[in-house]
């Protein structure tokens, strides 16, 4: 409350207290007590303003008279002070707080002249007054509280009374236009409503329809038919259906909501409110009430009024549409009802006979395959016949196979006529074979007689009414079933006629399936005849092909040189034999496998006809190696098994092992010569962890090879080891692999020094593997396989690599960098073009590379490799001869070659430790033919003093070893943590 100048006093005010005890004793309402406080400090010489605050109950803001806004200094003067009995000062903003009344809450706040801000309350303000005026206050704000609350209880009945209304309407007899309005009644009760309409809603089918429509100013309307929503889309009414929340305010303020969205139809109102009528969460319809008249507009509580009756209004409405839907579909269901029992009787009675008929033709069908005569299936037929249809007089006619004679196998007729085969002519019978079935009565067959449609002498005795029905053979008649009447009381019609054309059918097929059956039966027994002949001839047949099939099982199975079971029959028993050892607690078999030791030897020099005459003889003396139930088998060429079909321990097995060696090793003739053969064999045990045959087959294979690996002429066991070694390697092949995708291999470089000084010159790039899991390996660990699967060069050129680049980052005192170069790279002839190309990616002089070459990789082609080192040198690679001394040390080579370098093998500098003569002359000697072909030699392998100080004083310039420095990485050199 911001300070104010000093307001002139109104002229009315009262010049005595009583009077203000009059005007006190008249105020009715908290605002009028308020006015009157407010006028009565005003007069106090030391107020400037006054303002007095009260909280009506259920409200959080206070009413305050006369109106104010106070800021939060002033709002906290204002708590501070209904929190305590006495007055509460704020010097700072000279403003004065005391309470009025509590409860009631109910606060006057002044504003004092600043000289008045330290003088006692009660000289401040008329402070008896003041409290005559809070219980006065206090009284009016209970009056209040009594007020609102009777007009809630009245608001609340009036709710309740509309809601038990719209209640019972929903469950009248009212049609629905008459409970819409009483619906609109009951809403006129509790808002302004002379305006309404009640809108339904299907979002499925988009589509809305007004139920009730009542406007003063709209007399049309909208019908009360369905109608697509998309033609009410931007009005009022769509928005409040799609976006499922009330709607409320004048035309203006909608307009200001709801934008360009808008679209006004029909009248504009004055003020409009509309709620949607939700089920769980969506629309379902709408209820808007809208004035057209000043001065009535519609509140927040109207809003929450409509709602909540909009709720109980859909479900009077569904409830109500429930009802009516529901008697409608009574109605429609009692007429289908009675039309479904009308149509189930006649359904009945058709099963009834369509039942019957069904039993009939069974019956009938069954006799086709029934073991009786011909006489007694008619009679059969007869008597089903008539339990559909009156068949007193009955007869069954057949056209013989020419097609010339209709006869009568079966006749029963009350009149005792007698039906005697005849020819046929122009009676009833032969019409029927012609056009089909019909019915005729006595007046029927005189008309066809006088038409010439049938002879008056074949009818036979006349009859009353005649039915026949011809029997198909596909589409030929091969005859008719006929019945007749001789009275009046008996007639047939068209369901007779219908009826015995079925069994008709069945009678037909009854027939052909006898005849059938009777020309089957005559062929089974021809047949019969020629089965039992036809068997002796087959048995006969039999014996031989299975003979044959014996044989060729046989050489299917066996081996045509040897006679011996071959793999497939070996296998077999080799599964058996497992099988026997997996269901038999400890049992074990063995399997030998034997390779004949140098037999391609024997075939090339002897000729295939004296190895066939060896592999014979090796057949017969491993037969005499084995007992029944061994097997001796031929597997291939000149490998050969021998199962041992069950073995109590491995000495079992290597005692047939030595028996086969001591047999196979006798002195063999053959072509005139004395052969002294041999053999490797390779053992392995089956036990139940062998699964298949061809596992134990893998493993004594194995196990071959290590025989044929310790110097053959022996046999070797198969166990874990073996096993383990194979799977190793398998498992460093793949290892190998990943390594060069990782980049796991990475170049060691040692350290080439000068003898005499100790000095630098240069390094040798060794090939080391990281591996994640062992660490660095060194290459003996890994070479082999990786020779083996073939990575070898992909590993070397990726070390080639990456030794040139990381020389190009260390100090140029290291002059030059040495890699070995195996024969594999040497024997491609674009071997020097690929490593130009690499070296000049990495960016280092071609000049400081030295590849180094072994005395063996010269052996392939010493003319290619000659050129392709030559081509190297031109382009400024050098070359080094790795390992002199230990291989053929031709002098050839050091003369022939381009070499820039000669290294001694290592075994020739750590003899010079142990006083060798012989190693001293060699080394010296190799040092004097190099200095006189100009060519540097390094001494390799020095790892003693003594070692240096031989080699310097023999005139050894350069040498390396790990007296001089170990293989370290390149951040080693660089002098960077790894």
């Amino acid at each position: 409350m911001k300070p104010m100048p000093r307001e002139p006093l109104p002229r009315h005010l009262p010049a005595s207290p009583v009077a203000w005890l009059e005007r006190l004793l008249e105020a009715s309402s908290p605002a009028a007590v308020a006015a009157v406080v407010v006028d009565m400090v005003r007069v106090a010489p030391l107020c400037r303003a006054a303002v007095v605050l009260w909280w009506l109950p259920g409200q959080a803001q206070p009413e305050c008279r006369p109106a104010a806004r106070l800021d939060e200094a002033e709002m906290a003067l204002v708590q501070r002070a209904l929190d305590s009995e006495l007055p509460q000062l704020d010097p700072a903003l000279s403003l004065l707080a005391c309470r009025l009344c509590r409860p009631g809450a109910a606060v006057l706040l002044v504003q004092l002249d600043g000289g008045a801000v330290g003088a006692p309350p009660d000289r401040q303000l008329p402070m008896p007054l003041l409290q005559l005026a809070g219980r006065q206050l206090q009284r009016t704000l209970e009056l209040t509280d009594l007020q609102h609350s009777h007009d809630q209880l009245e608001r609340s009945e009036t709710l309740q009374r509309a809601l038990l209304s719209i209640s019972d309407l929903s469950g009248s007899d009212l049609e629905m236009p008459d409970m819409l309005l009483g619906i609109h009644g009951i809403v006129s009760t509790l808002m302004y409503a002379e305006n309404f309409f009640i809108v339904r809603y299907d979002a499925a089918r988009a589509s809305l329809r007004f139920l009730y429509y009542a406007d003063t100013q709209d007399d049309a309307g909208p019908g009360p038919e369905e109608m697509p929503a998309a033609r009410w889309h931007g009005t009022l009414t769509w928005h409040l259906l799609t976006g499922g929340r009330p709607l409320m305010g004048t035309a203006e303020e909608i307009h200001a909501l709801l934008g360009d969205a808008y679209r006004l139809v029909g009248p504009e109102s004055l003020d409009w409110l509309g709620v949607p009528m939700l089920r769980d969460g969506a629309a379902c319809g709408a209820l808007v009430v809208q004035t057209y008249e000043h001065g009535i507009r519609y509140t927040a509580e109207d809003r929450a009024l409509l709602q909540f009756v909009g709720s109980h209004i859909l479900t009077a409405l569904e409830r109500k549409q429930g009802k009516d839907d529901l008697e409608r579909h009574v109605r429609e269901r009692t007429l289908e009802l009675a039309e479904l029992n009308r149509g189930l009787q006649q359904e009945v009675a058709e099963r009834q006979r369509a039942e019957r008929l069904q039993a009939a033709l069974f019956q009938i069908a069954q006799l086709a395959t029934a073991d009786i005569d011909q006489q007694t299936f008619y009679q059969q037929v007869h008597t089903i016949v008539g339990s559909l249809i009156n068949a007193k007089n009955f007869f069954i006619a057949l056209v013989d196979e020419r097609g010339e004679t209709l006869t009568f196998p079966y006749a029963v007729d009350v009149t005792g006529e007698t039906y005697e085969d005849r020819p046929l002519s122009r009676g009833l019978s032969e019409y029927v074979l012609e056009h089909g079935a019909f019915v005729v009565d006595r007046e029927g067959m005189a008309e066809m007689i006088a038409r010439g449609e049938i002879d008056a002498y074949s009818t036979g005795t006349p009859s009353i009414c005649w039915l026949g029905v011809p029997l198909w053979d596909g589409d030929r008649a091969i005859g008719l079933v006929a019945v007749q009447s001789y009275t009046e009381q008996i007639t047939y019609g068209v369901a007779e006629q219908e009826l015995l054309g079925f069994v008709a059918s069945q009678i037909a097929t009854s027939l052909q399936r006898r005849r059938v059956a009777d020309a089957l039966q005559h062929a089974y027994a021809q047949l019969e005849l020629r089965v039992h002949e036809r068997t002796r001839a087959l048995r006969k047949e039999i014996s031989e092909r299975e003979r044959i099939q014996q044989q060729l099982r046989h050489q299917v199975m066996h081996d045509p040189l040897t006679g011996l079971p071959n793999r497939d029959h070996l296998r077999d028993r080799i599964e058996r034999s497992l099988a026997l050892v997996r269901d038999t607690h400890g049992a074990r078999c063995a399997l030998l496998y034997i390779d004949v030791d140098r037999f391609k030897v024997i075939n090339d020099s002897l000729g295939h006809l004296a190895g066939d005459a060896v592999l014979k003889e090796v057949a017969h003396r491993l037969q005499g190696c084995v007992r029944e139930p061994d097997v001796v088998a031929r597997l291939s060429g000149d490998e050969f098994a021998i199962l041992l079909d069950r073995v109590d321990c491995p000495d079992t097995a290597t005692t047939v092992a030595n028996r086969v060696l001591q047999a196979l090793g006798q002195p063999l003739p053959v072509a005139g010569r004395e052969l002294q053969p041999s053999a490797s064999l390779g053992i392995a045990l089956g036990d139940r962890r062998y699964g298949q045959a061809d596992d134990l087959l893998r493993d004594a294979d194995i196990a071959l090879y290590r025989a044929k690996e310790l110097g053959r002429k022996r046999y070797a066991l198969f166990d874990d080891t073996l096993a383990k070694n194979l799977v190793d390697e398998l498992s460093m092949e793949g290892e190998l692999r990943l390594a060069l995708q990782r980049d796991e291999f990475q170049p060691y470089l040692q350290p080439i020094c000068r003898l005499e000084t100790g000095e630098l010159v240069g390094y040798e790039a060794l090939l080391r593997w990281h591996h994640p899991e062992r660490g660095v390996l060194l290459p003996g660990a890994f070479l082999k396989v990786a020779e083996d699967c073939g990575q070898i060069e992909l590993i070397d050129w990726q070390l080639f690599e990456r030794a040139c680049a990381a020389v190009t980052r260390l100090p140029e005192r290291a002059s030059f960098l040495t890699f070995n170069v195996s024969a594999l790279h040497l024997r491609h002839r674009d071997f020097d073009q690929r490593l130009l190309a690499m070296i000049a990616r990495t960016g280092l002089a071609p000049s400081r590379v030295i590849v180094e070459v072994t005395e063996g990789s010269l052996l392939d082609d010493p003319e290619r490799v000659r050129g392709t080192l030559e081509r190297l040198r031109q382009a400024g690679v050098g070359a080094a001869l790795d390992d002199f001394g230990t291989g053929y040390s031709s002098l050839n080579y050091l003369h022939s070659l381009p070499l820039r370098m000669l290294k001694i093998d290592q075994t020739f500098v750590q003899a010079l430790d142990a006083g060798s003569t012989n190693s001293s002359t060699v080394v010296e000697a190799i040092l004097a033919l190099a200095h006189a072909l100009e060519i540097q030699v390094i001494a390799e392998g020095i790892e003693t003093s003594r070692q240096r100080a031989l080699l310097r004083d023999m005139a050894c310039e350069l040498g390396q070893g790990f007296l001089l420095g170990r293989p370290h990485p390149l951040e080693h050199w660089l002098g960077e943590p790894a």
